[in-house]
């Protein structure tokens, strides 16, 4: 219990207010109150009061005497007060039935919102995985859109066509040429070939023509000189022939 607190007059200090039960002493007269069927801490409790009157009817009828009377008056008060100690209880019970059932519709109700936490964590997966996918295919949109950007900037495909026509007959037109190249460059490779055989030939030929020429030369100065010592003329000293 809180402890609550109250201004004295003419000071002006507060003060914390006294109790006479704590907190402790509080919960065990709450809980002896509930027990024992007792409202306020004054006069007998019920249960006490029901054991007077069933102790009294039963020693009235434990008596000899002719009491017929007094038993049957003592009874009725015993009954009385039976039903007015019952009457809290049938409370008691139609409060804990109550209490029952609302736990039972308590427990229903958790139940449900429990599925219904579930089926929420279950769409929110799910609405997880959409997302991801969605994610997914705008990239794909954004990339499909950036190459048809790139596509739109490029010319037309005839004119792609035409241009790679022209590629085609300008290769063609290459190879073409550097075979008539190649051809020609062999040709010219042996024409060059059998050019430097005659020249060998030709320069062979004129180095044996002046070699023969040379012998014919020596041989008729040595025909002159053999003629000149014959004769003994004792002319001049013959040629000498290089």
């Amino acid at each position: 219990m809180l402890a609550k607190g109250r201004r004295v007059a003419g000071k002006g200090e507060t003060v914390p207010a006294n109790y006479a039960f704590g907190p402790l002493e509080d919960d065990s007269i709450i809980k002896h109150r509930l027990l024992t069927r007792t409202t306020t801490t004054r006069g007998e409790p019920p249960l006490k009061k029901l054991q007077k009157k069933f102790t009294a009817f039963a020693l009235e009828v434990e008596k000899e005497a002719d009491n017929y009377g007094d038993c049957e008056r003592l009874a009725k008060a015993f009954l009385q007060e039976l039903n007015t100690f019952e009457i809290p209880l049938l409370k008691s019970k139609a409060v804990i039935d109550a209490n029952l059932r609302e736990k039972e519709n308590f427990n229903d109700l958790k139940d449900e919102i429990n599925g219904q936490i579930l089926q929420a964590q279950a769409e929110i997966e799910d609405l997880k995985r959409q997302l991801e996918e969605s994610k997914i295919e705008r990239k794909h949109k954004e990339e499909c859109e950036s190459i048809r950007k790139l596509v739109a900037m490029q010319p037309p495909r005839s004119e792609t066509q035409k241009v790679i026509t022209e590629l085609e007959k300008e290769i063609a037109m290459l190879g073409a040429e550097n075979t008539a190249s190649s051809r020609t460059l062999e040709l010219r490779k042996k024409q060059f070939a059998l050019l430097l055989h005659v020249v060998d030939e030709l320069q062979n030929a004129i180095e044996e023509e002046q070699r023969s020429l040379v012998e014919e030369l020596r041989n008729a100065v040595d025909d002159h000189n053999k003629n000149g010592v014959e004769n003994g003329s004792g002319g001049p000293e013959a040629m000498a022939v290089d």
